[in-house]
C-alpha cells in the first residue's frame, strides 16, 4: 500500500548540472518519511558513480538498478549494446510501475534514451497513462520532448549560469559523481 494518496510525474530537464542530483535528494526525503522507493538508471553502464555506494545505505526502503553499454552515447550511433540495455532497462521500469510496490519510482536518464531514439516515446507515453494514481513518477534527462512536458505535472529545467569547468575544474568525485 501507497504512503501516497496522490501520485504526480516530475521531469528535471536541461543542460544544466543538478537532474539526477534533485532525483535523488528526492530520495532521500522520501526515504526519511518511510516511502519505498525505486531508482532505474538508463544510459548508466558502469559501477562508477558514487551514488550507487550511496543508496545502497538506503536499502531496502530504497532500491537502484543501472543499464547501459560501455562508453557514451552519439546521436545517430546507437551501437546494438546500447539498444539492447536501454529496451531491457524499459522492460524492467514497466515491471516496476506495474507492480504498484513502490511509492516512489525514478527513471533517471530516460529522457535522454528518448532523445537518443533507444527506446519508443510512445511507450514511455503508454507508462506514465497507466502508473497506478498513488506512485509519483519521476524522469530525468536532457532534452525532454514537448509531449514528456505535457505528461508531467511538474517540469524544472536546469539552465547552466556558471560552471567551474569553464575554469578548468575538472568534475570532483562525490560532488559531481
Amino acid at each position: 500500500m501507497s504512503n501516497l494518496s496522490q501520485g504526480l510525474v516530475q521531469i528535471y530537464t536541461g543542460n544544466g548540472k543538478g537532474k539526477t542530483t534533485a532525483a535523488f535528494g528526492l530520495a532521500v526525503r522520501a526515504v526519511g518519511h518511510g516511502f519505498q522507493v525505486f531508482i532505474l538508471q538508463f544510459m548508466k553502464g558502469n559501477n562508477s558513480y558514487g551514488e550507487l555506494e550511496g543508496i545502497k545505505r538506503l536499502s531496502p526502503e530504497c532500491q537502484l538498478e543501472h543499464y547501459g553499454g560501455a562508453g557514451w552515447v552519439h546521436k545517430g550511433e546507437n551501437l546494438e549494446e546500447n539498444i539492447l540495455e536501454a529496451k531491457k532497462a524499459f522492460q524492467r521500469a514497466q515491471e516496476i510501475v506495474n507492480s504498484g510496490d513502490w511509492d516512489i519510482v525514478i527513471l533517471d536518464e530516460i529522457l535522454n534514451a528518448i532523445w537518443f531514439e533507444l527506446i519508443p516515446e510512445k511507450e514511455v507515453a503508454e507508462l506514465i497513462d497507466k502508473k497506478p494514481s498513488n506512485m509519483e513518477l519521476i524522469l530525468t534527462g536532457r532534452n525532454a520532448s514537448q509531449l514528456m512536458i505535457e505528461k508531467a505535472d511538474l517540469v524544472t529545467e536546469m539552465v547552466p549560469l556558471k560552471h567551474p569547468y569553464e575554469k578548468g575544474i575538472r568534475s570532483r568525485q562525490g560532488i559531481e559523481y
